[in-house]
């Protein structure tokens, strides 16, 4: 995470969230410490049930203007957010009940109420899973080998993927064999073109 990033969104008059990583480890530490000293500016807590997953979350924010006053963050970061998850995930197989936990930091440009920052996050994990994921799994955009304008192939397969997704009939990975199989005519039959 560059500093430049967050002296451009200043510079645009934009707010950012950005996540902490361990590969971060001072940023992560001096975030990590603010939250276990300091008494959060606002906090809130949700709770999502599916049908083998149960998740808990709670997000507080933090004041950082002390926390980062003596580094080169320090007009660039308003305040940390910290979301906790507490997950239990049923197993298929044997029925058994998983629990996992975790902790993670965000840097934001301004403090906000935990429930904008809750929301914000949880609105860029929806992106992630719903766009980028399906994207690499339906189709294989991180295994692609093409070297010679990349650019080129990924407007091809976003142009695919959007056809597949706006006139979806199961799963994607299904549509897109039915679309390898009928070819062209397939496609232009999903987009109501005249076939030829």
């Amino acid at each position: 995470m560059p500093e430049e990033t967050f002296e451009l969104a200043a510079k645009a008059g934009a707010d950012l969230i950005i996540q902490v990583k361990d590969n971060q480890p001072t940023l992560h530490q001096k975030a990590k410490d603010l939250c276990a000293s300091a008494t959060p500016l606002s906090t809130a807590s949700s709770r999502d049930r599916g049908r083998n997953r149960q998740e808990e979350r709670s997000v507080a924010v933090f004041d950082a203007t002390t926390a980062f006053a003596d580094t080169e963050w320090a007009s660039l970061i308003g305040a940390v957010i910290r979301v906790e998850r507490d997950v239990l995930a049923r197993s298929a197989k044997t029925g058994l009940w998983h629990r996992s936990s975790e902790t993670a930091f965000y840097l934001a440009t301004t403090a906000i109420p935990a429930v904008r920052a809750a929301s914000a996050i949880r609105d860029h994990w929806k992106i992630e899973n719903t766009s980028h994921y399906t994207r690499d799994v339906t189709m294989g955009e991180d295994r692609s080998r093409i070297r010679c304008n990349p650019g080129l192939f990924a407007r091809l397969r976003s142009f695919a993927f959007n056809i597949l997704k706006s006139n979806r009939r199961s799963s994607l990975p299904q549509d897109r064999y039915r679309a390898a199989i009928g070819g062209v005519d397939y496609l232009l039959g999903l987009l109501n073109i005249p076939q030829r």
